[in-house]
C-alpha cells in the first residue's frame, strides 16, 4: 500500500477541473446516496475477477476511462447487457449524469469510478479487464503541459496489466498531435498489437462505437478525428 501512495504522489494530475456549477439537492443526493452503491470500494481486497463488482452476472468487464457525459457508457451498456462497465471520470457533472441514468433505468452492469483511474488501474488484479476505452482525453494542448496527457507509457504500463491477452484497447482523439504521440507511445510498447489494415481503420468510427458530444464538437469545428484499436498480446 505504501508503494501505491508513492506512485500517486509522483503522478502529475491528467485531468482538469472535478466541478462546474454547485449540485442541485437532487445530484447531491445521487452523489452521496446512488454513487457508493455503485462505486468500486478500493479500500477493500481487489477482487479475484472483476466480474464480481456487478449485482448481476457478466460474461465480460470494460473499462472506460474519462466518459464525460456517458453517452458512449450508456450505450455499450444497453446494448451489451452481459458486459461489466466500468466507468472512470474526475468531473462531477459527468458522473451525475451517469448515476441519474442508473437511478432512473436501473442499469445494473455499470459501476462508476469518480476519480482518476490510475489507482483504480493498480488495484484491479492482472487479466481482469477484456476491452478498454480512452476516448477524447484531455489534450493538454500547451507544450509546457503535455507531460500531463494521460495517453503514454506510463499508463500503457498499467493497461498491459490489467488487460487479458486478445483484450482490445480503443482510443480517439481530435487532436492531430495527441494521435501521433499514442500511435509512437502504443507501437514501441511490446504488449500492444495495432489491428489496423488500412486508412479506414482510423479515419472511420465502426458501427458499435457510438459519438460523443466531443467528438461531435470537433466535427462542427472542423476537426478530424482518430479512431485507433490496439489488441493486447
Amino acid at each position: 500500500m505504501g508503494e501505491h501512495r508513492d506512485q500517486a504522489s509522483s503522478e502529475l494530475r491528467s485531468f482538469g477541473r472535478r466541478r462546474g456549477r454547485k449540485l442541485s439537492a437532487r445530484q447531491s443526493h445521487l452523489m452521496t446516496i446512488v454513487g457508493p452503491s455503485v462505486r468500486p470500494d478500493l479500500s477493500a481486497p481487489p477482487p479475484q475477477s472483476a466480474a464480481a463488482l456487478f449485482a448481476v452476472p457478466v460474461s465480460q468487464v470494460w473499462l472506460e476511462i474519462g466518459f464525460g457525459g456517458g453517452e458512449h457508457l450508456a450505450w455499450q451498456a444497453r446494448h451489451h447487457p452481459d458486459v461489466g462497465m466500468i466507468g472512470c471520470e474526475p468531473f462531477e457533472d459527468g458522473v451525475v449524469k451517469v448515476l441519474a441514468l442508473i437511478d432512473e433505468t436501473g442499469l445494473p452492469n455499470i459501476q462508476v469510478h469518480p476519480d482518476d483511474v490510475r489507482p483504480l488501474l493498480r488495484w484491479l488484479p492482472e487479466n481482469a479487464l477484456d476491452r478498454t476505452f480512452v476516448l477524447f482525453p484531455d489534450p493538454w494542448p500547451k507544450v509546457r503541459h503535455r507531460k500531463r496527457r494521460l495517453v503514454a507509457t506510463p499508463l500503457l504500463d498499467q493497461l498491459a496489466r490489467v488487460l487479458k491477452p486478445g483484450a482490445e484497447l480503443r482510443l480517439a482523439t481530435d487532436i492531430g498531435d495527441y494521435a501521433r504521440t499514442m500511435l509512437v507511445a502504443l507501437m514501441r510498447h511490446p504488449s500492444f498489437r495495432w489491428t489496423a489494415t488500412g486508412p479506414t481503420d482510423w479515419r472511420i468510427r465502426p458501427a458499435d462505437w457510438p459519438p460523443t458530444r466531443y467528438e461531435a464538437k470537433a466535427v462542427r469545428e472542423g476537426r478530424r478525428c482518430t479512431y485507433l484499436r490496439f489488441e493486447r498480446v
